[in-house]
């Protein structure tokens, strides 16, 4: 008797185009406000908890799936980073009560920023050997991290958040473009719009 294994192999589409355009939105509508050109975080909540948490948590799923363990650790913890900046926000919009929003202490925020600002760093090195577009946009969140840390610790507290505001608006610009790349160069079969070879520094 012969037994044939039968070997099915499921092909996913690249989700880095929704991460990114996720990371895009959150972070423009979010710089608004950090900018002075919108006030409050109220609508700026929708779009953390579903471009910022669900895109960028989509993009995660399905990067795991085609063994990229870059692009789901990253887009995995910054997805997870805006549903815990969202909550922070109806923490102390008073949503979970009077008594839970007098008791929050801002500088928490603070080292959790500096935890996130540890992984930003690491990510990107990670990033110089993807492309230069994505190694750019580490390199904003680092700033915009050491910008949002060094702010909510009280140092030097209105150049610091200026720094994160001007990251935060850059991050935006170069993920629109990186989304962009993604879908175009891809749906086209052919470089679009460059996104620049990887650095080969510790990859050949």
């Amino acid at each position: 008797m012969n037994s044939q294994v039968q070997q099915v192999k499921i092909t996913t589409a690249d989700p880095s185009a929704l991460g990114l355009f996720g990371l895009a939105m959150v972070t423009l509508v979010a710089s608004s406000q950090k900018l002075g050109w919108t006030e409050g975080v109220s609508l700026v909540l929708p779009w953390a908890i579903f471009l910022g948490g669900f895109a960028q948590l989509f993009a995660c799923i399905h990067d795991a799936k085609h063994n990229n363990t870059f692009g789901t650790t990253a887009f995995g913890a910054f997805a997870l980073f805006w549903f815990g900046v969202g909550t922070s926000w109806l923490i102390n919009l008073g949503v979970f009560g009077e008594a839970l929003a007098k008791a929050a202490d801002p500088k928490q925020l603070g080292i959790a920023f500096i935890g996130y600002l540890i992984f930003s760093i690491f990510m990107t090195i990670g990033a110089m050997e993807t492309h230069k577009v994505l190694f750019i946009i580490f390199v904003l969140i680092d700033f915009l991290f050491i910008g949002l840390s060094l702010s909510t610790l009280g140092v030097a507290p209105e150049f610091t958040h200026e720094i994160a505001a001007f990251a935060e608006l850059f991050i935006a610009l170069f993920s629109f473009y990186a989304s962009a790349a993604a879908v175009l160069n891809t749906h086209f079969g052919r470089v679009v719009l460059p996104v620049g070879k990887p650095f080969g520094i510790f990859k050949k």
